[in-house]
């Protein structure tokens, strides 16, 4: 073998050793993306499984399901206002003997309008096959009635109270502050309290939400005055207590009474 022939053969060779080279290196990197991809896979999944499911189950009575709800529009706008009353305890004591007052009162006549619909429904259709009465009460002397009031004593007398206090009727005794406040704060939740009872037609439905609402309410308004309770003493003990005394002692702070200075003019 000539040294040309030796040359091409040379060539040759390193040619086949790059090409194999370069096939092993293309099978070895799209192993290596098969292997990158199975691996993301295999951890999103393990991913999904760790997470935590934060969705709230819901309960098995669709009145306590309607109330968390609406607790969730109401409890703020409770919170912020009732923190707002920090000059005297009375008058969140008074914001919230109010709110729990009106929440009674006015749930009281939805409830009874329901159960009255009901029976006015089932009156309705008994009394279609029983033949109708008109009776009219009162006569024509209702219509001869002469008013002699004047104008500005019609005014007077058919203006209306303060609504803050037939809003208060019953609690006078509480502070006046906290009920305005709460007169205030109820306008903002009354009508989101009467929409949610109405959703329920259900009598075990409707007494769950009714008895729910006023134990979580009374029992947010401890969590409220809890959170703004400032009047616990910081822990101490006697080593700290000693060493204060001493501490004092030493800067002219001690117990008993000090001489009077007496300066030379």
């Amino acid at each position: 073998m000539n040294q040309k022939e030796e040359k091409v053969l040379r060539e040759n060779i390193r040619h086949l050793i790059q090409h194999v080279k370069q096939k092993r290196s293309g099978e070895e990197e799209e192993l290596r993306s098969i292997i990158r991809a199975f691996c993301d896979d295999e951890l999103q999944k393990l991913t999904e499984r760790q997470v935590p499911d934060n969705s709230p189950t819901p309960n098995k009575s669709t009145g306590i399901n309607v109330l968390e709800d609406l607790l969730k529009k109401i409890i703020p706008i409770l919170e912020m206002d009732y923190k707002l009353l920090t000059t005297d305890p009375q008058q969140r004591e008074s914001f919230r003997a109010h709110i729990i007052n009106a929440v009674i009162s006015t749930l009281t006549p939805v409830e009874v309008n329901v159960r009255a619909g009901d029976e006015s429904a089932e009156d309705h259709q008994a009394g279609d096959l029983e033949e109708e009465v008109n009776i009219e009460v009162g006569g024509e002397d209702d219509d001869k009635f002469i008013d002699i009031r004047t104008d500005s004593e019609k005014k007077e007398q058919e203006e209306p109270d303060d609504p803050r206090e037939e809003f208060g009727s019953g609690l006078e005794s509480h502070d006046e502050t906290g009920r305005n406040m709460a007169y205030q704060t109820f306008k903002k939740l009354d009508t989101n309290i009467i929409d949610s009872y109405e959703l329920l037609s259900d009598t075990e439905d409707q007494e769950l939400f009714y008895d729910y609402l006023i134990a979580n309410l009374k029992l947010y308004f401890d969590k409220f005055e809890g959170e703004l309770d400032d009047t616990v003493e910081e822990p101490t003990n006697q080593a700290y207590d000693m060493a204060k005394s001493d501490q004092g002692e030493e800067m002219g702070l001690g117990g008993g009474e000090e001489e009077p200075l007496e300066l030379e003019l």
